[in-house]
């Protein structure tokens, strides 16, 4: 694939992540989770608070304690984002570094980890990050379930946010910027 490509690509990718309150919106009022053996739990809890959240859910592992490998599940979550599937997805591994670390490796995908509130308002309303990544050896149930609320009702709103997001957006693979920069 050559640059002119991938170009068009992330285009089309990003075009479909628009707000799903928009009328006609492509992108469902849905949640991507994923988790690898150590976020297994973590991951079951926030799905059923995303539930009372008003989100379809969409599960893509794992789907018990057996030792996985978070890379795995991780680009399920971001290809289900930056494809449109749903318009967030959280990913939970033991630190939630290496997961975030993976689903950023995917066009469209922006993820964040977050370890608090603030954190989660902060990746959102400055960086319009779609995936929410979190360590479950380092938070409990209650501060993720806060931390999912938070990432989910908020917006990037502020024109000048937006503008440092589109400059994201079209950065390409291997350091390659697009063109407007």
């Amino acid at each position: 694939m050559n640059n002119n490509e991938l170009e068009s690509l992330i285009r089309n990718v990003v075009e479909r992540l628009v707000d799903d309150s928009a009328p006609g919106s492509a992108t469902p009022k849905a949640i991507a989770f994923g988790a690898d053996h150590g976020g297994f739990q973590l991951k079951e809890s926030l799905k059923e608070h995303a539930g009372t959240l008003g989100f379809q859910i969409k599960d893509c592992g794992t789907f018990s304690t057996d030792a996985v490998d978070y890379p795995d599940f991780a680009v399920k979550v971001a290809q289900a984002v930056a494809t449109g599937q749903c318009r967030y997805g959280v990913m939970v591994d033991g630190a939630g570094i290496g997961s975030c670390m993976a689903a950023n490796k995917i066009p469209g995908a922006r993820a964040a980890l977050c370890y608090d509130i603030s954190t989660a308002n902060n990746a959102r309303e400055h960086n319009n990050a779609n995936v929410l990544t979190l360590g479950a050896g380092l938070i409990g149930p209650a501060l993720a379930k806060a931390i999912l609320k938070t990432f989910v009702t908020t917006e990037c709103t502020e024109p000048r946010h937006q503008r440092r997001v589109d400059k994201i957006d079209a950065l390409l693979p291997g350091g390659i910027r697009s063109e407007g920069f």
